[in-house]
């Protein structure tokens, strides 16, 4: 039996220089910042600042060459003249007007902080234990998770503590310690489950009826509780409507992972600086690239006098033509960088430039219904980039508008037609979807079927399952669980 297969195979390798200048163009201004100082600090043939004496030429040749091996380079095929010239060159300037002055503070700005497993253990250092209990008590803090828990049954704790620690404990003992680590603060810290870190955090507060009755159905009903079978808690318990409802906001206000506010486990802040921004100017509008972005470059006089030193001697030595090649690769690594930067700052200007464009009228007035229907190839067909290149820079990058400080990939979105046969924003099918839900008479919350229903109404003719995803898109809960008393 003949047997025939057909492959079809499509390779395409990027150079080291690509793969390098995309992960330039990914980076945000401030990871851009410290790889512009790695690159300074590991080139000492790359300066910054201005550079007040004459520089040297910019056009290098054979720069992108991947083939030439500049180990096998012979120095007397280094066209010297290649690095210096007469040109008159003021300096290796990356800034034009497209940039904006900025003269905020470069450092990146960290809150400090400490573990949130270290902040529990300060609190127990206050508190008096004996050797075992401290034990067993910094045990259990070092199996608290990031989100304030201990997941693990108590019988598994006693076998670790007694293979590890060799400590040997009954159960009770170490609830008796538990319940200590479960004073410490953030209220709630430690609970074995929801119900419990909910009643935890109840029970510090000041007591009132509406407390001790969150507390009761807690204990008594927690699963009717989350599925919000309203009716049924206040059969149960003998109590009318206003009194759950003032319960069930004593609940509404409490933590449910108090261990949440330390991410990443440690407490860390990180401030976003915006990569552009844009401003009305007399009814138009104006892009500036941050000046973060735009750094001004030079090579290092020292490496170019070095070079004029070696082109001038009449022996060359070959600790010499050693040396040039040195400096030819770092020459080299150096003009490539000053290019990359140009072509990402390039890149970014051009490619947010056609975004501000393509939103026109949604960056003039701010109205999230006039956001245009738009996908990465819509921009990059554009600027005759590939849809790759135009997802770094939306995926990774901040814009500073009238309207607040938002994530390029924010203004995408698909397009569906409404029944006119107009091409509209999913983005405008999601405002208008979260402000019916907002509208809706919380005693009786609108299924998914009617949401399409009112929708279609509407002029959005749209599936019962397009519209679940939207709103699930959108962090909204299912019709049961919005359901308010």
């Amino acid at each position: 039996m003949l047997k025939q297969h057909l492959q079809f195979k499509l390779s395409q390798k990027l150079s080291p220089q690509q793969i390098q200048l995309m992960k330039l163009i990914q980076l945000p201004t401030q990871a851009f910042e410290q790889r512009l100082k790695q690159e300074l600090e590991e080139n000492p043939a790359l300066e910054s600042g201005k550079e007040e004496s004459e520089a040297m030429d910019d056009g290098f040749d054979d720069v992108y060459d991947d083939t030439a091996d500049s180990e096998t380079i012979a120095a007397e095929e280094i066209n010297i003249d290649d690095y210096l010239s007469d040109d008159e060159i003021p300096e290796y300037r990356t800034q034009t007007s497209n940039y904006s002055a900025d003269d905020d503070e470069k450092s990146i700005p960290y809150a400090a902080g400490i573990s949130f497993n270290q902040y529990l253990l300060n609190q127990l250092n206050t508190i008096y234990l004996d050797d075992e209990e401290w034990a067993i008590a910094e045990f259990l803090v070092g199996s608290v998770d990031e989100s304030g828990y201990i997941r693990r049954p108590l019988t598994d704790i006693m076998d670790d503590l007694a293979f590890t620690q060799n400590i040997y404990v009954e159960e009770e003992k170490i609830e008796n310690v538990l319940n200590i680590v479960q004073n410490l603060d953030p209220a709630g810290v430690a609970a074995r489950s929801l119900e419990e870190c909910l009643i935890i955090q109840l029970k510090r507060k000041e007591k009132n009826p509406a407390v001790e009755l969150a507390i009761l159905i807690l204990e008594k009903s927690f699963e009717q509780f989350t599925k919000k079978h309203y009716s049924k808690l206040m059969q149960k318990h003998h109590i009318t409507e206003e009194q759950l409802k003032n319960a069930i906001s004593e609940i509404e206000k409490l933590n449910p992972k108090p261990g949440g506010s330390y991410a990443g486990n440690t407490r860390i802040i990180e401030h976003i600086v915006p990569d552009f921004s844009i401003k009305i100017v007399e009814g138009e509008l104006e892009l500036t690239l941050n000046g973060r972005n735009a750094p001004e470059l030079h090579v290092s006089r020292d490496y170019n006098n070095m070079l004029e030193g070696y082109k001038n001697s009449k022996e060359k030595s070959k600790s010499q033509k050693d040396t040039v090649l040195f400096i030819k690769q770092k020459l080299d690594a150096a003009k490539w960088f000053i290019d990359a930067i140009k072509q990402r700052q390039q890149t970014l200007y051009v490619t947010m430039s056609t975004i501000m464009n393509y939103q026109r009228e949604y960056f003039l007035t701010g109205d999230e219904r006039k956001l245009r229907p738009m996908i990465l190839k819509d921009i990059a067909d554009q600027i005759h980039m590939d849809v790759s290149t135009v997802s770094r820079v939306a995926n990774s990058k901040y814009v500073d508008t009238p309207y607040g400080t938002k994530l390029i990939k924010e203004y995408f979105s698909e397009s569906m037609k409404n029944e006119q046969g107009e091409d509209v924003s999913t983005k405008e099918i999601k405002k208008i979807l979260e402000s019916v839900i907002g509208e809706e008479e919380k005693k009786k919350p609108l299924t998914d079927d009617k949401l399409a229903k009112i929708l279609k109404e509407r002029g959005y003719p749209i599936a019962r399952r397009t519209v679940a995803k939207y709103r699930e898109q959108l962090g909204i809960p299912v019709a049961r669980l919005r359901k308010q008393i």
